[in-house]
């Protein structure tokens, strides 16, 4: 495996309860709450958080914001807007890269060295898991392979038929 795929990790469970630098919350535009991650990680941070957001004007498409973790075990938390599924030809691919660099990004710019990401736009949003999955794994093994930080980045998945998803995406990569 190489020096890459090392520093990219999948974990089954709950993104609220992960001891990282910065957690990224698959949020809507409003970036007042919602549901699926984004409300679990509202509920978790408590009414800090949504505080905060409200001071933050929103978040385009493809973009992302950073915030506090307040209760979570996180420093932080980034917030991004994934793509609604259109069928593929409104632009998604490229938003939904968008968002994992943007991510990375502020993550650097914080210098946290531990990141976890869910499953952007897969949920309520309807992005086809398979294709979100290489998107994210593709778009994130590149930035690590040009950036010292993070140090780890952790896809944080909800059950283990996404996990497997993540997993394969990641030996493709590595070439097995």
């Amino acid at each position: 495996m190489s020096e890459i795929n090392q520093r990219i990790r999948v974990h089954i469970g709950d993104i609220t309860k992960l001891a990282v630098d910065a957690i990224v919350n698959a949020a809507n535009t409003s970036l007042l709450g919602g549901g699926g991650v984004d409300g679990a990680i509202h509920w978790a941070a408590g009414p800090e958080l949504l505080a905060e957001c409200r001071t933050l004007n929103g978040c385009k498409v493809g973009e992302a914001k950073l915030t506090k973790g307040y209760r979570l075990p996180a420093r932080y938390i980034i917030h991004t807007v994934g793509p609604v599924w259109q069928g593929g030809g409104k632009g998604e691919a490229h938003l939904l890269a968008s968002c994992y660099r943007r991510s990375l990004e502020l993550a650097v710019a914080k210098d946290c060295r531990t990141v976890a990401f869910p499953a952007i736009s897969t949920g309520v949003y309807r992005y086809p898991k398979d294709q979100a999955t290489q998107i994210a794994v593709g778009t994130v093994s590149a930035f690590v392979g040009q950036n010292a930080v993070p140090e780890t980045v952790i896809f944080c998945c909800f059950d283990q038929q996404t996990a497997e998803l993540y997993q394969q995406a990641l030996l493709r990569l590595a070439g097995a």
